[in-house]
């Protein structure tokens, strides 16, 4: 087994990556407070070459070093918008048809093992403040909530290791992905 090098990776330019076909998800942040979380999430997106970052609230926008820190350079590729307030993205977004889901742990949630969608619809997630959560008037206002299953203690996870979860699970089964 060898390591690939750089140039074998195949990656984009960021003009290309701009010009593709992106995967209809757009990533909703409400209220996060690290930059660094900002960050790891765009990383994130432009590793599953998603649609939008919808940055609201005090969420940190860019450019700033700590964001860069740990996007390193995601913030470039990856199409972003800031909003006032999440409820004011979530009504974009479900006004632009897309069908919204809050991350988060509600009565009646779907596990995440269990959800499914149409991949072809356009699908905004919502990912809460590293303490209190999506906030309880965008939980309502969404279609509805996803779960990751838990077993420990803690039934709480870091943001960032959150979104990649969520939205590996979302991207997977794309044939033309992979």
């Amino acid at each position: 087994m060898r390591k690939l090098e750089m140039d074998e990776l195949n990656r984009l330019s960021v003009d290309q990556f701009k010009q593709s076909d992106k995967v209809p998800v757009v990533v909703v942040l409400d209220n996060i407070r690290s930059m660094h979380n900002v960050g790891s999430v765009f990383r994130t997106c432009d590793a599953f070459l998603l649609r939008a970052v919808y940055l609201c609230g005090y969420t940190p926008q860019p450019p700033h070093r700590d964001i860069h820190k740990t996007a390193l350079g995601a913030t470039e590729t990856v199409t972003w918008k800031y909003f006032p307030t999440t409820l004011e993205a979530v009504e974009e977004l479900k006004a632009e048809g897309y069908s919204t889901w809050a991350i988060e742990q509600v009565e009646n949630s779907v596990p995440l093992n269990r959800f499914s969608y149409n991949q072809d619809s356009p699908l905004a997630v919502v990912f809460g403040n590293e303490v209190e959560g999506v906030d309880a008037t965008v939980v309502k206002a969404c279609q509805g909530s996803i779960e990751i299953p838990q077993l420990g203690m803690k039934h709480s996870l870091n943001i960032s290791v959150a979104a990649g979860i969520v939205l590996w699970e979302l991207v997977r089964d794309r044939k033309n992905l992979f």
